[in-house]
């Protein structure tokens, strides 16, 4: 809550702007306020004097008083340094970032939607803000680490930019002892108070230990640990039988062949390919997806469950299904020689994977075989075994449509992605690069285009006025600026990128990509070049996807796991039925949780990966290794160690052959006496120094050239 100076202040600030900033003593502010006792009156003064001191105000002639700028007001989100200073990102896009010094941000926390009072800093170079007012807590609940003394206890969050402990009363621990990870909830801050007043609300367990871990990655991102119970009864009450009913409502396909492929150890199955050659010569391809609303309907606590969560999540060692298990691993997985209801886009397609016929609605099917993506890799190398005709026919096709995205534009990001050999306690005892091959290209082919051809079937119903709402899968051209800083940094290593055109970015980014796979750099110029792309959201609005080179796109195949395709479900079973358009702004708002939850996700398993990182290079404390420079920071530079593809700092003050500083523009670190320069993908020789798995943190040094 804003006290009464701050509500004071922005009552005579708004007497200001509606008078249009005319020169006003604290007497005729006290009028236009309608205050008429002196002690108020006093008040007044007394804020026209200290903000003029701020700079907020200027004083014109005697005891006259006028804003310095009359934009005194913003609104944004708190984003927070590691030294405690912050800046607000603006609400009004066309504002900059404004910098608020510690002593100024008044218990707003990182993440906080605030509103800040703006004022020219003593230096007069650069605006500087103060909180007024916290319009909304980005979160109120944290993990950490809980310390008892006698009389009372303290919260230590682990996140670096929660700034205060936690004060937790004795009655408040619910059974926490010294010493357990937790998670805490702030319930109060008093006025006069340094820290905030929290609860625990539920106990993690011992640091350290793989559980308690996972769990805290998960509580930190504010994914639940759990599903409520109503929850998990909705999902255990719904039928397992199939009526007849039903079934004669869709399209049959239990006699066409039909199967899956997917990972060794996946439970949910949320698509499957059906195949069938046509007498004239041409093939019948079904894409099936699991019919996941046809047992989450709207407004029922699954539904509000699901919309919630947003997607599930997938830590190094578990998954946090969106769904609950009765869904998402029996109900909805297209498990094989099971009936399964599902949403199907059945293409007739030739062999130069031309597209000459679609259909899409509901079906029923029945998977004749579960290929994991090892054994179909097998039947695609060695042209034999079980289905292996229909199997490499599918492969030829996919290629076709491969080769004709990638002619059109798309970009083809290969990084390396790295997998965790565990023990039966979650412990690392291994590290692997997972290769993508044949057989994953061939599920992902089909895949895009079930998406792609679904957002052209709904753009091509309602055009102009009539555009129909639906929610799209939309990416954006890269910020060319971003992209030339790349490109001068990818010429280092001999690579040349094209920006003329979006044709020329994607065909020189694709050849980058060709050429740096399974080189020392591969990651780091990947990374970066991802980085420079913008970010892929959901939107109503039937924007392309750049990177797939898609005029219209969506996400239609993986109901099980993301909210999104629920909703696109939904939406286009409406339309299928003649149905009249939807609100656009209810789906909007569904449209940007959506997006939210997914970030939170992907962060919350590069936390997970982090972890593991970490816990693995815990047992090699003072091994030394060769990595690849895959960072810079103005307080050290990031290594990617190239065996394992852990990842850890060198911090600056740790190299002491001279004293280094960040050069922001050209990725680099540079000597100031010997100038010498460490740059994004040199090759350097670490040690690893030490080792914080509570804040997953791996700190090198660097090993004498």
């Amino acid at each position: 809550m804003p006290n009464i100076t701050h509500i004071l202040t922005e009552l005579i600030t708004n007497i200001f702007e509606k008078n249009g900033n005319k020169p006003l003593n604290y007497k005729q502010v006290a009028a236009k306020l309608n205050v008429v006792d002196p002690e108020s009156k006093k008040s007044i003064l007394s804020i026209l004097k200290n903000d003029t001191r701020d700079g907020i105000f200027i004083e014109n002639g005697k005891g006259k008083y006028q804003l310095k700028e009359t934009k005194t007001f913003l609104t944004g989100i708190i984003d927070l340094s590691n030294d405690g200073s912050a800046y607000l990102v603006p609400d009004d896009s066309l504002e900059k970032d404004i910098y608020i010094a510690p002593r100024k941000l008044r218990r707003a926390l990182n993440g906080d939607h605030v509103k800040i009072y703006v004022y020219a800093s003593k230096k007069g170079k650069r605006k500087e803000g103060e909180v007024v007012e916290i319009l909304r807590r980005a979160k109120f609940e944290f993990t950490g680490i809980v310390k008892v003394s006698q009389h009372y206890a303290f919260f230590i969050p682990d996140d670096r930019k929660m700034l205060h402990d936690i004060f937790i009363p004795l009655e408040d621990l619910n059974g926490a002892k010294n010493g357990v990870k937790a998670v805490a909830k702030i319930v109060d801050w008093p006025e006069e108070a340094k820290n905030p007043v929290g609860v625990i609300k539920s106990v993690l367990g011992k640091e350290g230990e793989n559980d308690t871990e996972m769990n805290a990655i998960l509580a930190e991102y504010g994914f639940p640990l759990n599903f409520p119970a109503e929850v998990e009864h909705e999902a255990n009450s719904i039928s397992d039988t199939i009526s007849q009913e039903e079934i004669k409502k869709r399209r049959d396909f239990r006699d066409t062949l039909t199967f899956t492929i997917d990972p060794f150890d996946a439970k949910d199955f949320d698509d499957a390919i059906s195949f069938k050659k046509l007498e004239n010569g041409n093939y019948e391809i079904g894409v099936h997806i699991a019919d996941v609303s046809h047992y989450v309907q709207p407004e029922s606590s699954l539904d509000k469950e699901a919309f919630e969560r947003g997607t599930s999540v997938y830590l190094v060692d578990r998954v946090i299904p969106m769904l609950p298990e009765r869904l998402s691993n029996n109900l909805c997985s297209l498990r094989p020689l099971e009936d399964k209801l599902s949403f199907s886009a059945v293409f007739e397609i030739n062999d130069e994977a031309q597209i000459l016929n679609e259909w899409y609605g509901k079906t029923v099917i029945n998977s004749n075989r579960r290929f994991t993506y090892e054994e179909a890799q097998e039947i695609i190398e060695n042209e034999s075994g079980e289905y292996a005709e229909e199997i490499i026919t599918l492969n030829k096709l996919a290629y076709i449509l491969r080769d004709k995205r990638f002619k059109q534009g798309a970009i083809n990001f290969e990084s390396a992605e790295v997998k965790f050999k565990l023990d039966e306690n979650g412990k690392p005892i291994g590290v692997y690069v997972k290769e993508r091959k044949d057989a994953h290209k061939l599920i992902e082919d089909f895949m895009l285009l079930a998406n792609r051809k679904v957002a052209e079937f709904i753009s091509k119903k309602g055009k102009g006025k009539h555009r129909l709402t639906f929610v799209y899968r939309a990416h954006d051209s890269p910020n060319m600026e971003t992209l030339n800083t790349f490109s001068q940094f990818a010429s280092r290593f001999g690579y040349k990128i094209s920006t003329k055109s979006d044709r020329d970015i994607s065909r020189s980014l694709n050849k980058l990509m060709a050429d740096v796979e399974g080189k020392k750099e591969q990651n780091v110029l990947t990374q970066l070049a991802i980085r420079s792309m913008a970010k892929a959201i959901y939107t109503t609005k039937s924007s392309s996807h750049y990177g797939l080179a898609f005029d219209f796109y969506t996400h239609f195949t993986s109901p099980i796991r993301r909210y999104p395709d629920v909703l696109v479900h939904r939406l286009l079973e409406h339309y299928l039925h003649h149905g009249d358009n939807a609100n656009v702004e209810h789906y909007e708002k569904m449209a940007l949780h959506a997006s939210q939850m997914e970030k939170k996700a992907a962060d919350a398993e590069r936390a997970s990966i982090k972890y593991k990182q970490a816990e693995y290079l815990q047992e090699n404390v003072g091994q030394t290794y060769k990595g690849i420079v895959s960072g810079v920071t103005e307080w050290g530079m990031y290594v990617e160690i190239e065996e394992n593809k852990c990842e850890g700092m060198i911090r600056l003050r740790d190299i002491t052959d001279d004293f280094y500083t960040l050069d922001e523009k050209n990725y680099c670190i540079i000597g100031q006496r010997k100038k010498k320069v460490y740059q994004l993908g040199d090759e350097v020789e670490i040690k690893v120094k030490r080792v914080d798995l509570s804040k997953r943190q791996i700190d090198f040094t660097l090993v004498s050239d």
